[in-house]
């Protein structure tokens, strides 16, 4: 136990605490952006049992954010490579690597052994695989995904808590989708998004703090801004009893919502488009600054008040930067709105682009 030394002398934390985390199996999918942070620090704090689900090879291009890594591994199989560094950062773990995709010919058998599934996966398709596995199988699954400078987490299926169905309930249209080597990311992004993920593993094994679990976390690294709202369980979620035969793993992940630039906003504004118009930000920032034509509705209070809003009509949301707008755009989306727009840039780019006479913050 003397690894774990400051572990150890954590108030509320102790032995016992410990000794869940060397009892527990943990499942983690895939071995990329998130999954290196999340196997690095759930085999340092001592996860005694760890499966790995991983079956690309190393790119040179992994290693601006996968730093488990190095040149000279280019080319080699990941989850290989993976285990055995981690093997030297702490032998007493055991770990099994599956050298394959998630798929839903196996879903089942691999996830079935595991306590908790954390998805690191890099696609919409897989992510659906997992929460349905895991819905079949009882399993609560831990997930976070990346966007640009901007990430999400949340505990799904946790003590009937909200599923990502919930939060998703079907995939974009394949014309919605984006090029995921396109779209670019930080390379500190995913290490930030992955140890909020190996938080939320011992937290969800050992039973200390609050899991996100009917929660969802978003994290604007660039703007340093954090916003947690409401994920609520749908009813249905829950009675999912076979895996579907396709689940698509080609698509790349997105949000399922459209975007709009400042520019078209204007636009639309210009030529009496028939759209809702949504200001999500809170009070003080809406008296700093707003753009006229706009309906402020605090983040926290938009899906009460837009339930009984037609879910045909054009909706545009907009915030600070867009980071906020765009989690509760997610939420219309799940809520059956079809047409949900959010305005990069928010009304920070509102001012620089088009309105440099307006009070900015």
């Amino acid at each position: 136990m003397e690894r774990y030394d400051r572990q150890l002398k954590l108030e509320g934390f102790g032995k016992e605490k410990q000794q869940l985390l060397v009892d527990a199996r943990v499942l983690v999918i895939g071995a990329g952006g998130l999954g290196v942070p999340v196997l690095q620090y759930i085999t340092a704090m001592g996860i005694g049992y760890i499966g790995v689900v991983e079956h690309d090879t190393i790119a040179i291009t992994n290693l601006q954010r996968q730093v488990l890594y190095t040149t000279g591994d280019e080319g080699k199989s990941k989850v290989h490579i993976a285990v055995s560094r981690l093997q030297q950062l702490n032998p007493e773990i055991e770990f099994t690597t599956y050298d394959t995709f998630l798929t839903p010919e196996n879903a089942l058998a691999v996830i079935r052994d595991y306590d908790v599934v954390v998805d690191c996966s890099d696609n919409f398709g897989t992510r659906y695989l997992v929460n349905d596995a895991c819905v079949i199988l009882q399993k609560p699954f831990i997930y976070g995904a990346i966007y640009k400078y901007e990430g999400q987490v949340s505990v799904f299926n946790y003590k009937g808590s909200a599923t990502y169905r919930c939060l998703f309930p079907e995939p974009p249209l394949a014309g919605d989708m984006l090029n995921c080597s396109a779209i670019g990311v930080l390379g500190v992004l995913p290490g930030i998004v992955g140890c909020y993920q190996a938080n939320e593993v011992v937290k969800v094994i050992t039973g200390i703090g609050t899991p996100l679990s009917n929660q969802l976390l978003t994290i604007d690294t660039l703007h340093n801004v954090h916003h947690t709202f409401t994920v609520n369980p749908v009813p249905g979620n829950h009675a999912i009893r076979t895996l579907q035969e396709n689940y698509g793993q080609d698509v790349c992940e997105v949000t399922g919502v459209q975007s709009i630039s400042v520019e078209e906003l204007q636009l639309w504004l210009d030529t009496g488009k028939d759209f809702r118009f949504v200001d999500v930000r809170e009070a003080h920032e809406w008296d700093i600054c707003h753009i006229p034509q706009a309906v402020h509705i605090p983040m926290r209070k938009v899906m009460d008040v837009m339930e009984l809003a037609p879910r045909q009509q054009p909706v545009a949301l907009l915030c600070h930067h867009g980071m906020r707008s765009r989690a509760v755009a997610q939420q219309l989306v799940a809520a059956g709105f079809t047409k949900v727009y959010n305005v990069e840039g928010g009304i920070h780019a509102w001012a620089h682009e088009i309105d440099d006479q307006m009070d900015t913050y």
